[in-house]
């Protein structure tokens, strides 16, 4: 068990990446690579994306078969706090075709036989971590706003949040708090997961160069989280189905964007 590492990579000496200043333009520049890459081969991608709506209608008929309404939207909000773990397999994609490599959908598998799969696994169980953080606050907040007990529908719960003082409160707290754990996480996992993909630094130099990316880059990382944010309440708005196009696109952007903020090996590329 010698070889085996999480925390930084294998060798004597750490790789520490160095980071690029980015600006608003490579976030457009992400973007429309990010499309151009799922539009080169959306069967594939939208395959993958569908993990995102599955996943969300489970959660959905979870939520309403426990009469957990309260917990319904930091469900499938939350849900962003492990998808760039998620998208693990198209971000394999993009690095496949960046090489020459074969880019078929279970190819993007291989991902899993990566060196450095137990560091990203050992960022996944972060990601997790936070997200069932994120639930028990927003249970937390829910009850102390009204106390214990769930609605019995979900027309009596909207009514209860749109309608009342408590509602309003509960979308305050809430929101305000979530936005909380979103920043933390995009700040720590920007580029952490792609990085590792790319090169086997470990998980803690992974988060470490993810931070000195956001801190680089205030502005438009913030920028970058309001972009994801926005497209995947409209993937969220049809009935979750969107998401099987706006997951693959984001995951290959924030490749993308990771090639832009993150100086390889060797110099610039």
């Amino acid at each position: 068990m010698s070889s085996f590492h999480v925390l930084t990579n294998p060798g004597q000496q750490l790789d520490i990446p160095e980071v690029r200043s980015i600006g608003p333009a490579d976030l457009v520049d992400a973007l429309r690579l990010g499309w151009r890459d799922f539009w080169q081969r959306p069967s594939h991608l939208a395959f993958l994306g569908l993990i995102y709506p599955l996943c969300g209608a489970a959660l959905a008929l979870w939520s309403s078969g426990n009469n957990s309404w309260p917990l319904l939207f930091p469900l499938i909000s939350g849900f962003a706090l492990v998808g760039p773990f998620l998208a693990l397999p198209i971000y394999e994609m993009s690095r496949r075709e960046e090489l020459g490599l074969d880019t078929h959908w279970r190819a993007a598998f291989d991902v899993f036989r990566s060196p450095a799969f137990a560091s990203i696994a050992a960022v996944g169980v972060m990601m997790l971590i936070a997200f069932t953080v994120w639930l028990m606050v927003a249970q937390f907040i829910y009850e102390s706003t009204f106390g214990p007990g769930s609605p019995a529908t979900l027309a009596v719960f909207l009514s209860e949040l749109f309608n009342t003082p408590q509602g309003t409160s509960l979308m305050i707290w809430g929101n305000l708090i979530g936005l909380l754990f979103a920043a933390a996480v995009l700040a720590t996992m920007v580029v952490s997961i792609p990085l590792l993909l790319d090169r086997d630094v470990g998980a803690a130099v992974a988060i470490f160069t993810s931070l000195r990316v956001t801190i680089r880059n205030p502005l438009t990382i913030a920028l970058w989280g309001i972009i994801v944010a926005a497209l995947l309440v409209i993937g969220v708005i049809p009935l979750l189905v969107g998401l099987a196009v706006v997951v693959p696109v984001l995951g290959h952007a924030t490749w993308h964007l990771y090639r832009k903020a993150v100086v390889p090996p060797g110099g610039a590329r």
